[in-house]
């Protein structure tokens, strides 16, 4: 009898415990979904010292030739 009364009493606990986590799972909002990727970019590399960039971010030089910064075109044009 008395391992029944402690099986009631931990069922019990248990019971509300599950209650009260199932109530706050309900009532938290939905997690926020992860930020969207963008597409990828062509990438280009530096006719000076071969650093791979975005086409974005290059500097267009003479001759169609790309470049990470200014620095490089005008080291280039030298």
């Amino acid at each position: 009898m008395k391992y029944l009364l402690v099986f009631a009493v931990v069922f019990i606990a248990v019971w509300l415990w599950r209650k009260n986590r199932r109530e706050e799972m309900q009532s938290r909002p939905p997690p926020q979904k992860p930020p969207a990727v963008g597409a990828p970019q062509a990438m280009v590399r530096c006719a000076h010292c071969g650093l791979h960039l975005p086409a974005a971010d290059a500097i267009a030089g003479p001759d169609g030739a790309v470049f990470c910064s200014v620095a490089h075109r005008q080291a280039a044009s030298r």
